[in-house]
């Protein structure tokens, strides 16, 4: 109970208008920081939900592929620069991103994590580096706005976000594969 709570109040905090504001005035802090936080309190928020309704999520998402696949459309929808500017320009559009997100990718991603073999999970890990890396090559090689709410700048820091973000999970999937977990046990 005390994580929806938690889950509750960070989407409480970051629907207050001046903090929306400041996190979606600047291109890189919208993409790397708001809509992650907003998966994160959905995230927390999944244990109620999974102790309220477990028959469903065993029904639903039992080996954990349809909630994953789910987050996934979700979280590439919102990696789009329609969908961003969109939620600026559109109040709709942003009260479904802070529905969408905590709902249709935080709580799924933490009820089909556990699920998930580790090649699953790997295969998440790919999809992501494929994904960051074209968003990325896509945000700093085009040289015209793709945002319409940002500069070409700001666009490009967030392409090298995203490629960096790429890289540290390349980093980190190497780190699993020559690290021998039961040393540090």
């Amino acid at each position: 109970m005390r994580q929806l709570l938690y889950g509750l109040l960070i989407i409480l905090f970051l629907a207050i208008p001046p903090v929306a504001n400041l996190m979606e005035s600047v291109m890189i802090i919208h993409m790397h920081m708001q809509m992650p936080m907003l998966v994160f309190a959905g995230f927390l928020m999944a244990r109620f939900f999974q102790l309220c309704f477990p028959r469903f999520f065993e029904k639903w998402n039992g080996n954990g592929l349809p909630g994953i696949i789910l987050f996934l459309i979700t979280v590439s929808y919102w990696t789009l620069p329609r969908a961003m500017d969109d939620a600026l320009t559109s109040q709709g559009i942003e009260v479904f991103k802070f529905i969408s997100l905590p709902i249709l990718a935080g709580i799924p991603l933490r009820d089909s994590w556990k699920r998930l073999k580790p090649v699953g999970k790997n295969i998440i890990f790919y999809f992501f580096i494929a994904l960051f890396t074209a968003m990325g090559w896509l945000y700093i090689e085009t040289p015209v706005q793709l945002c319409n709410n940002y500069l070409v700048i700001e666009q490009i820091t967030l392409g090298w976000g995203f490629v960096t973000t790429a890289i540290c999970i390349v980093i980190y999937l190497l780190y699993t594969a020559f690290v021998d977990k039961s040393q540090y046990e």
